[in-house]
């Protein structure tokens, strides 16, 4: 068998106006990045067991098992950002939007991984704000009782090409 489903937490995470950061200095930009990978983010979603399926230049895509360590992830990454981001001028700050879904999605035989699940992470990620994490109606009545956090209920939203 070539592909396996399977039940995920799927984490999307991307820079905010990278194209915007690159363009006024791109070197000190990667630099920046690859700083935080290895410095926090890498070592972040390791301690929260959960696997880069692909990077996307400024983007991951993160597979979890569990959708309580998908979210405990991005509020360390986001609280860390906001540290590492104090002082620094608007026009500067590297700032990430997260989107969180956890749901049905394909491993192919090379790990990689497609999918509603994806999708619909993905297109969260897009309507997030900057600095923020956006979840899933799923994601969240998982991590609702088990983690003591904020939540700003956006109420219904359509994500464009999800049904």
């Amino acid at each position: 068998m070539s592909e396996t489903r399977k039940i995920a937490a799927i984490l999307v995470s991307d820079v905010v106006g990278y194209s915007r950061l690159a363009g006024a200095d791109e070197d000190r930009i990667l630099a920046r990045l690859r700083a935080l990978r290895s410095d926090l983010i890498d070592p972040t979603i390791a301690v929260h067991r959960g696997r880069v399926v692909k990077r996307t230049g400024d983007g991951s895509l993160v597979e979890f098992s569990s959708v309580v360590e998908a979210v405990r992830c991005a509020i360390e990454v986001q609280n860390a950002m906001l540290e590492r981001n104090a002082g620094v001028p608007d026009d500067r700050r590297i700032e990430f939007r997260i989107g969180i879904h956890l749901g049905d999605v394909v491993q192919e035989r090379d790990g990689d991984l497609m999918g509603d699940g994806v999708n619909i992470a993905a297109r969260l990620e897009g309507i997030c704000e900057p600095g923020n994490i956006c979840l899933s109606e799923q994601a969240y009545w998982q991590v609702k009782s088990r983690l003591d956090i904020a939540i700003n209920d956006r109420g219904a939203v359509q994500l464009k090409n999800i049904v």
